[in-house]
């Protein structure tokens, strides 16, 4: 049986695999992107990767191992970041996500790189994992959607406004990380995220999402986004709901998942193989 971890397909000379960099427009920007197309006639299935804030884990490795597995897939950076124009804000980073969802459902672009739009599935790591449930709950064409240690923008939100000091600690962490964005500081985030409160709250997203397959992936070792805190509540709307095919899982790693890629990656392929 072939692994896609382990061994790559054979090379198809009529449709061989390719690495083309795309652009989306989103907002007057040119988010920049690169697409992991398999050999194969296709159409095939598409995973949108989500990095995180401030995108210095892209999770190319995901990209590689689903593109052997026969998922094209996409990497892509949000507005104002690493060398993209416009401007950071978290209210961008979902503008942004969902105009690639729009852009990869163009009937050229799908056909140009044997794409099937119809087949599209949304992988986000920490504050992409919030901005896939997010964007996968607004977009009915979003056929299954993971959260890999997601950061909840409402409950850290509700921290802050309870807690001067919690506030305080969030503003300095997110002006430490402000080196690839532009257009932002640690004060405009928190208190962006303080105005959105419980409209970002992902435990609140179970009823849009109650026809969708979701993964929820908790990372036990983690200080940026604490399992009881991100996880565990998540977890535990989406079961009440229930969401139409929920899986889950707490692995006891960091929040990079620095020495679980490999679990990481098996248990993307199962869960996309087990969707419905």
């Amino acid at each position: 049986m072939f692994d896609p971890l382990a061994a790559d397909p054979p090379r198809d000379p009529d449709f061989p695999a390719t690495t083309p960099a795309l652009t989306f427009d989103s907002g007057g920007a040119s988010l920049l992107g690169v697409l992991h197309v398999p050999a194969g006639r296709g159409p095939h299935p598409v995973v949108v990767l989500l990095h995180g804030f401030p995108g210095n884990e892209r999770n190319f490795d995901l990209a590689q191992v689903l593109r052997r597995a026969g998922y094209a897939s996409l990497v892509f950076h949000y507005r104002g970041s690493w060398g993209v124009g416009g401007s950071w804000s978290w209210a961008h980073v979902l503008e942004d996500a969902a105009a690639v969802v729009a852009g990869l459902r163009d009937e050229e672009l799908a056909a140009a790189h044997r794409l099937d739009p119809r087949r599209l599935v949304l992988i986000g790591h920490s504050m992409g994992g919030f901005a896939a449930l997010m964007t996968a709950a607004t977009e009915p064409s979003v056929a299954a959607v993971a959260s890999v240690a997601g950061f909840d923008f409402g409950t850290v939100a509700a921290l802050c406004r309870a807690n001067p000091s919690v506030r305080a600690s969030y503003v300095e962490a997110l002006t430490r990380e402000l080196g690839p964005l532009r257009c932002t500081s640690g004060e405009a985030l928190v208190s962006e995220m303080e105005a959105a409160g419980d409209s970002w709250r992902l435990a609140g997203l179970a009823p849009l999402l109650a026809e969708r397959s979701v993964l929820l992936i908790g990372t036990g070792l983690d200080t940026v986004t604490p399992y009881d805190v991100h996880h565990e509540p998540v977890v535990t709307a989406y079961q009440a709901q229930p969401v139409g095919y929920l899986e889950h899982h707490l692995f006891a790693t960091d929040h990079a998942l620095s020495d679980h890629r490999v679990t990481l990656a098996r248990t993307i392929l199962s869960f996309l193989a087990r969707c419905p």
